[in-house]
């Protein structure tokens, strides 16, 4: 399994254990989270409810989201392990016109509890709403923070490869000599995982919009390749990744995909039927999911990328130039 192709039976438990391979937990994550012992959590990878709404009407209402959000965090903070690490993935808020960025309001949440900022990943994706009266968002934040300087990073699971793999030293006592490292270069803190393989800090991974191979019927799910990457560089195999909002179970499956545990609450019972059946799906190798580092899909030769006759003086289609 530790190739990501899992084709065993998976375990799940509807309370918390440490006997099986997926806890999944349909209430609150509060009540879960106070059944789980402290540092028992090797990383949590999670998107918080935005309650878009009335909660948002005003900064007063966004204080207050965020101070509901508080305690949930200290838990987090109490089961993580020494060596752990959150991933923390939020977007942007708008409200008349007027963007919160949430991450930069969630991040004094976590330096409260003492929690160190390694990473604000850039998630960047080429699908969504389309604005009148500001740029278009294509993106959300991805806050990597850990508990302490001792933290699991392996490096040798994400390199990339040499840009220029034949370039030698030109000078000093390697002079001559290879400048890289054989096993691939370490990538910056923008990574642009599909397009050049974790070249950047720009995560080029497509949303799970209509025609995305994982959608389910989750208005806000998250895509299973954006969890792996942060499994595989954040934790060992036999580690518990935790998602304490799980929504439709991506989080858990990329755990179990990889030989981690996943242990998640959820809510709404909707969302934890889909999940067990995704699960389900998975065990027996019938989920669909987009694969790793795929390119992004550019509609080059398609007609939709031609102009159309209307907008054309001559009246004759032209491909839009990238």
């Amino acid at each position: 399994m530790s190739n990501g192709l899992f084709n065993e039976a998976i375990t799940v438990s509807e309370n918390y254990t440490d006997e099986t391979d997926i806890v999944l937990y349909q209430g609150d994550c509060m009540d879960l989270l106070r059944d789980m012992e402290s540092e028992s959590v090797d990383l949590v990878v999670s998107s918080p409810p935005y309650n878009l709404g009335k909660e948002y009407e005003d900064p007063t209402s966004l204080r207050e989201y965020l101070a509901g959000q508080k305690p949930v965090i200290q838990e987090l903070y109490r089961v993580l392990a020494p060596t752990g690490s959150i991933c923390w993935e939020v977007g942007n808020f708008v409200s008349d016109g007027e963007v919160f960025p949430l991450d930069i309001f969630y991040y004094d949440i976590f330096k409260g509890l003492g929690m160190k900022l390694r990473n604000r990943i850039i998630w960047r994706f080429g699908h969504g709403l389309h604005c009148a009266k500001r740029f278009s968002g294509r993106y959300e934040v991805v806050l990597w923070l850990t508990k302490t300087d001792n933290y699991v990073f392996n490096l040798d699971r994400v390199r990339i490869p040499q840009k220029y793999p034949g370039k030698r030293h030109y000078k000093g006592p390697n002079r001559g000599k290879p400048s890289g490292n054989p096993k691939g270069k370490n990538p910056s803190d923008v990574w642009d995982i599909v397009a050049s393989d974790w070249e950047e800090a720009v995560w080029d991974i497509p949303n799970v919009k209509a025609n995305h191979p994982e959608k389910t019927e989750h208005p806000c799910q998250f895509p299973v390749e954006l969890v792996e990457r942060c499994v595989l560089a954040l934790t060992n195999e036999g580690d518990v990744v935790m998602d304490p909002y799980s929504g439709v179970g991506s989080t858990l499956i990329a755990a179990v995909k990889w030989n981690r545990r996943g242990v998640g609450a959820e809510a709404e019972r909707r969302y934890v039927e889909i999940a067990r059946e995704r699960i389900s799906r998975f065990a027996e190798s019938q989920l669909r999911l987009r694969p790793m580092a795929k390119k992004v899909y550019e509609p080059k030769q398609s007609k939709l990328s031609q102009i159309p006759m209307e907008w054309r003086d001559d009246g004759s289609p032209e491909e839009i130039h990238r």
